[in-house]
């Protein structure tokens, strides 16, 4: 074959290779943002979770509750911890939250703050008597929380609906001054505070919420006593009004009503 007639030949068969090439059916090359992204259907609905404000003594049984909540929908639900009188004033503004965890007085406070959708009654809190394991001291009532020389502690009146309660009591009985001479400075704000004075044996006896009590049987005991307070505290999760989210709110609560009893009875809510 002449040389002319061979160049023509190679520039027609390269142009024939370059046109089946481009009618090849290529995948197109990856984009790198989408890589690492998951199928749709894994994508999880974040506007189906809920923020619970839960007083920090309900800390145990709505861990419980939230998990058992979760592994049965799931469903997502955030909790945040606090003291009640600290949520309170975002459920009173209507600023955060889709449900909150609380006793009384604060689920009056929340209805007159029309913020209330609706509440489950739960349980109840209420102040007992509690002293180092094997009660060394032999106490038996509150009375004896004035002995001389006992070392006592006490919730804070300032900061917890139970110290109210118990300074009521001790004024009632006219022991108050006795009392509080045991006291000094072990007035506490937390109940934990209480529950660790007592474990570590800086303190010999004190009195605070059952619940919170519950949580330190491993070193503590509670003396089985009468109730003697005026108040009856009540203990409610509640669905609140301004949630951006009532159609996930719902459940949850029906799932409270079937559950919600028995799991705090198992962590020492019963009055």
């Amino acid at each position: 074959m002449h040389y002319a007639a061979r160049c023509l030949l190679a520039v027609l068969l390269a142009g024939f290779s370059i046109l089946l090439g481009g009618c090849a059916d290529q995948a197109p090359p990856a984009d790198p943002a989408n890589t690492t992204a998951p199928p749709a259907a894994a994508v999880t609905d974040a506007s189906d979770e809920i923020l619970i404000l839960c007083g920090s003594s309900f800390r145990p049984p709505m861990e419980r509750l939230v998990a058992m909540y979760q592994d049965q929908t799931g469903k997502r639900v955030a909790l945040s911890f606090g003291g009640s009188e600290d949520h309170l004033p975002n459920v009173k503004a209507k600023k955060a939250g889709d449900v909150y965890v609380t006793h009384t007085p604060y689920i009056q406070y929340t209805r007159d703050a029309g913020a209330l959708l609706r509440e489950v009654e739960v349980g109840f809190l209420a102040p007992v008597l509690v002293v180092t394991k094997g009660n060394p001291k032999q106490i038996q009532t509150i009375e004896d929380l004035a002995r001389p020389g006992l070392e006592v502690v006490l919730p804070n009146p300032e900061y917890s609906t139970c110290g109210e309660m118990v300074d009521k009591l001790l004024e009632k009985k006219q022991i108050k001054d006795a009392v509080r001479k045991n006291v000094g400075s072990a007035l506490m704000k937390h109940h934990s505070e209480i529950g660790n004075h007592l474990k570590l044996g800086t303190r010999e006896a004190g009195i605070m919420w059952n619940g919170v009590a519950h949580n330190y049987l491993d070193a503590i005991d509670v003396v089985p006593a009468p109730y003697e307070y005026d108040e009856e505290i009540r203990v409610a999760v509640m669905g609140l009004s301004y949630s951006k989210n009532i159609k996930a709110v719902e459940p949850f609560l029906d799932f409270v009503e079937a559950h919600g009893k028995d799991v705090f009875a198992e962590f020492g809510y019963l009055k």
